[in-house]
């Protein structure tokens, strides 16, 4: 579908997209089923990209032309998508992209290191000395719970399947097979019967209930990026913890601030340059010419992060 090439209006930042990073989100709203961020036809979808900065708006200070970026910028509320050549993004959505990374690394963690963040740091409020649980850490947004969690210090154990328990160990957490092992029995084994510190459901539905059996009483926290089915509060609550639900798309959706969010991938941006983060992708390379093929890959449960790769500049590597 041919559109016009957007413009940078105030405080926007038009950029050259050179990847594009595909999420069971996209496949939701293709398939008409993501009621709440349904886009208005015709609708170009993908939430987030790196690239390059060709044009500032008026306002923008943070950025200027060649400058490498990326971000959570659209696909959403009505916003065009990133599966294009060029967006016109909001400047405060955005961050530098990580010099360690290609364009295609760095088009893959938007919308997960986002998430992970936003429940771990921000509403948990990690630290040095904890015990963190991850439900589904081999996952998008797993992988990257993981590896947050060891950089502030906790001590990380993950739930996964047996065939997906070198991704987890390779991440620095211990792995835990939910399909074998009951909820008591993991947590009499790895915190004595005390409860985990954190737990960040990244799954949904009885994990969630299993995650209010195992906090740790009084202090525990219980963050879950899809809380969207109906569960009983006693078991939390019996336990004195806490629960906090985590919705990423917000600031697209309402036309909030958003500031926050390039915030975080600027902190994210430090940690990856740091060695401490890095993302995991699909295996398979996805170019424009391949984006039903990406959205299949994602639709089945891919391993690791669908990427679709644009044409590059002349000159400018991806």
């Amino acid at each position: 579908m041919e559109t016009p090439r957007p413009v940078a209006g105030p405080g926007e930042v038009l950029v050259r997209i050179h990847a594009s990073g595909v999420n069971p989100l996209d496949a939701k709203i293709r398939a008409g089923q993501a009621v709440h961020a349904r886009q208005p036809l015709p609708a170009v979808l993908g939430v987030e990209m790196a690239g390059v900065v060709e044009e500032v708006g008026p306002a923008v200070t943070a950025f200027r032309p060649g400058d490498e970026v990326y971000g959570m910028v659209g696909g959403v509320g009505g916003l065009q998508g990133t599966l294009a050549d060029f967006v016109a993004a909001r400047a405060k959505l955005l961050a530098l992209k990580p010099v360690a990374l290609s364009m295609r690394e760095a088009a893959s963690l938007p919308l997960a290191a986002i998430t992970a963040w936003e429940g771990l740091v921000d509403r948990a409020c990690v630290h040095g000395g904890q015990k963190v649980l991850v439900h589904g850490g081999a996952g998008g947004v797993g992988h990257i719970v993981v590896q947050l969690a060891k950089a502030h210090g906790a001590e990380v154990f993950a739930t996964v399947s047996p065939e997906k328990t070198h991704i987890v160990e390779q991440f620095g957490a211990t792995p835990i097979d939910y399909r074998s092992v009951p909820v008591e029995e993991y947590v009499k084994k790895h915190t004595g019967g005390a409860g985990f510190d954190i737990i960040y459901d990244t799954v949904g539905g009885p994990n969630i209930d299993a995650s209010f059996a195992a906090v740790r009483r009084y202090s525990g926290h219980v963050v879950s990026c899809l809380g969207w089915s109906n569960h009983s509060l006693a078991p939390l609550s019996f336990r004195g913890a806490t629960y906090s639900g985590v919705f990423t798309l917000e600031p697209m959706l309402s036309g909030a601030d958003g500031s926050h969010q390039g915030e975080i991938l600027r902190e994210i941006a430090t940690l990856v340059d740091a060695g401490k983060l890095k993302p995991l992708l699909h295996a398979r390379r996805f170019t424009s010419h391949d984006i039903e093929a990406a959205h299949a890959a994602v639709a089945a449960g891919s391993l690791g992060k669908v990427v679709v790769d644009f044409e590059a500049l002349p000159g400018i590597p991806c």
